[in-house]
C-alpha cells in the first residue's frame, strides 16, 4: 500500500511540477509563436500551404496544453481526496489533517484551470494572427 507521504509529495511535487512546467512550455511557445509572426515576410512563401504550416506550428502543442491541464489537475485532485480518505481509514480524524489534504486537492485543480485558461488564451490570440497573415498572403 502506497504511503501517504509518498502520495502527498507526488500531488504537491509531480502533478503540481507537470502542471508549472507545462505552463511554461506555454509562454515559451507563445513568445516564440509571436517573435515569428513580428518578423515574418508572407512574400517569401511559395505557396500558401507553406506559409499556413510555418504559422501553426507550434499552436497544436498549445492547444494540448489547454485541452489537457484541467486533466491533470483533476488528478491531483482524485489523489489528494485518496490521500484524504486514506488518512482519516487510519483513525486519524484530525479536522486540520482532512483539511489539509482538501486544499491540496483544490490547489491542484486550481493550478490545472489556470493552466488551461492561459494557454487557451494564447491559442486563440496565436490562432487569429496566423488568420490575418495568412489573408495578407493573398492581397
Amino acid at each position: 500500500m502506497m504511503n501517504i507521504e509518498v502520495l502527498k509529495n507526488l500531488v504537491d511535487y509531480g502533478v503540481i511540477s507537470l502542471l508549472v512546467g507545462m505552463s511554461f512550455i506555454a509562454v515559451m511557445f507563445f513568445i516564440e509563436r509571436i517573435l515569428f509572426y513580428k518578423k515574418l515576410d508572407v512574400k517569401k512563401y511559395e505557396s500558401k500551404k507553406r506559409l499556413e504550416v510555418a504559422l501553426t506550428k507550434n499552436l497544436t502543442f498549445i492547444g494540448t496544453i489547454a485541452s489537457n491541464s484541467p486533466y491533470i489537475g483533476l488528478l491531483g485532485t482524485v489523489l489528494a481526496i485518496m490521500l484524504t480518505f486514506m488518512t482519516m481509514s487510519e483513525g486519524d480524524i484530525e479536522a486540520t489533517k482532512i483539511m489539509a489534504s482538501l486544499a491540496l486537492a483544490l490547489k491542484a485543480t486550481a493550478i490545472g484551470l489556470v493552466v488551461a485558461i492561459i494557454s487557451m488564451i494564447f491559442y486563440n490570440i496565436l490562432s487569429r494572427y496566423a488568420e490575418v497573415l495568412e489573408s495578407s498572403y493573398e492581397d
